[in-house]
């Protein structure tokens, strides 16, 4: 492995810029040098400070990156990894982002129908280089909206991979995994692109640059 791939500034990870350089040492505020402290630390910053919302889904690359993320306060699950990522990547950290298709069997009615699907295409995640392995962290829902779903925050512990619960603590289906791409050290924004066209092609038969305005929160 090339750490030099997975540790790179890119116009999706740019942790280059100062928004995301700053946003990370906040996060890290009183937190120890020690690499498994700080992907904690970010993960819990990442998960928690940008709200989930997959309607502000854009197909306009510049919203997938870091410093974008930052500037909105709320994104879906792609950009909340890449942000995550990018800020490992800024403290040494690499990091690479994983895709998979998933199916949210507690997700809102009002998002299946304007997906018309129960299917996820193009789930993000991230995968951190710790101890000598890959670890896959999941920080896309965010705790307030997690305690709406009933189910428990999404921990990581640096460790153990953390995924999506399959079940909730009470035995309802939660997350199913249905199809995983592999892992990128760049973003494939044109492999995204595509596959999303071919799964919702009704959510480009009209603009996609502003589809905000709606929250998941409020629906559930």
């Amino acid at each position: 492995m090339n750490n030099n791939d997975y540790l790179s500034a890119t116009p999706f990870f740019d942790f280059d810029q100062p928004v995301v350089r700053q946003w990370a040492d906040d996060a890290l505020t009183g937190v120890s040098d020690d690499p498994i402290s700080i992907a904690k630390a970010l993960y819990l910053s990442a998960r928690d400070s940008i709200h989930y919302n997959p309607y502000t889904f854009s197909s306009n690359p510049k919203t997938l990156s870091a410093s974008y993320i930052l500037g909105t306060g709320e994104s879906y699950c792609i950009p909340k990894a890449i942000l995550l990522g990018a800020a490992a990547r800024y403290k040494g950290i690499p990091s690479r982002l994983g895709l998979a298709d998933v199916k949210n069997h507690l997700s809102s009615p009002k998002l299946i129908e304007w997906l018309r699907s129960d299917i996820f295409r193009m789930h993000g995640y991230i995968e951190l280089f710790l101890n000598r392995r890959w670890v896959i962290a999941t920080p896309a829902f965010n705790t307030k909206l997690c305690r709406l779903m009933g189910v428990e925050p999404l921990e990581f512990d640096g460790v153990q991979d953390s995924i999506f619960q399959e079940y909730t603590g009470g035995g309802q289906q939660h997350m199913e995994y249905i199809n995983e791409y592999g892992t990128f050290a760049e973003v494939p924004f044109d492999f995204i692109d595509k596959n999303i066209r071919q799964a919702y092609p009704h959510l480009f038969a009209h603009n996609t640059e502003n589809l905000s305005g709606r929250s998941l929160e409020n629906e559930l």
